[in-house]
């Protein structure tokens, strides 16, 4: 029960920082997507299973708060959560290399 109470709560938090303060920070253009870092990582450290759920919940609010077609991000962060989750039991605490291979294959995806 706690474990689903914090997972609610990081992703309020993500959604909060994602439409306040990230929207006003930007390198060249380009700006942070806490929602994939969090689907992405939660994938990787819990499973397909946990890393499909919180890219649903992820999807379900950025449908909600960015765009206006219901569903489709929904569905999108879902998929990167799930195939994020095959790599759970390849992914070691002290290799970057994985979670940053992730992370930039699914932002291409999201912005196809």
């Amino acid at each position: 029960m706690r474990r689903k109470i914090v997972m609610g709560i990081l992703i309020l938090v993500s959604i909060l920082l994602q439409s306040t303060v990230c929207q006003m920070i930007s390198i060249a253009s380009i700006k942070p997507n806490l929602l994939i870092i969090l689907t992405v990582s939660f994938g990787l450290m819990r499973g397909r299973k946990d890393g499909m759920v919180i890219g649903f919940f992820c999807g379900l609010l950025t449908d909600l708060f960015f765009e206006s077609i219901l569903g489709f991000n929904a569905i999108i962060y879902m998929w990167v959560g799930y195939f994020s989750g095959y790599f759970y039991r390849i992914f070691y605490d002290d290799d970057i290399k994985t979670p940053l291979f992730l992370i930039s294959i699914s932002l291409s995806l999201i912005h196809i």
